[in-house]
């Protein structure tokens, strides 16, 4: 089941662990800040899944990507969105918790799916091969499953997430 704000965190690795400190602290040091987790963010900028796939798949006949991790891409001109929305909505949202979740919408997909999206769009003749996360060691610990339920923002400030396919189209366009 997806995530919810209010569900107990539980880090399983160090970056994990300072984006739960980063929250205490900003807590700490005002009662009425704003949390908005997230995940999978990607741009047209700077350095991420989407931008390194699209030159992965210009340099290689094929690509190794990990099949077992499940989330939810979040194309970061909809997030930058949303929190202006709960911005402008600062006075409804006072009285509530104050931990929102913004993933984009749609079916949950992992890091391949994510890539043979990416592979369709471009129409790129790389071959993705789907590998299990132990095929691909790295220090940072990742979760198998991270899919953030968005409800509670969608609800509160009446917001309509654009699905992850869609947002991924408008966002390489820019590319």
């Amino acid at each position: 089941m997806p995530i919810t704000e209010d569900q107990p965190t539980n880090p399983i690795g160090v970056y994990g662990a300072s984006k739960l400190r980063g929250e205490l602290a900003a807590f700490e040091k005002n009662s009425s800040s704003v949390i908005i987790r997230t995940s999978w963010v990607y741009s047209s900028y700077g350095n991420n899944f989407v931008k390194t796939m699209i030159r992965l798949m210009n340099e290689r006949e094929s690509v190794n990507v990990i099949n077992d991790q499940i989330g939810k891409p979040t194309y970061a001109r909809d997030l930058a969105i949303a929190i202006m929305e709960v911005i402008e909505e600062w006075p409804a949202i006072t009285n509530s918790s104050r931990i929102f979740n913004f993933t984009n919408s749609g079916i949950a997909i992992s890091w391949y799916d994510f890539a043979c999206a990416i592979k369709e769009i471009i129409g790129s003749k790389c071959i993705v091969n789907p590998i299990h996360t132990s095929a691909y060691p790295t220090a940072a610990k990742r979760p198998v499953y991270s899919v953030l339920d968005t409800t509670k923002l969608e609800n509160q400030l009446s917001i309509t997430i654009p699905n992850w396919k869609e947002s991924l189209i408008k966002c390489m366009s820019l590319m």
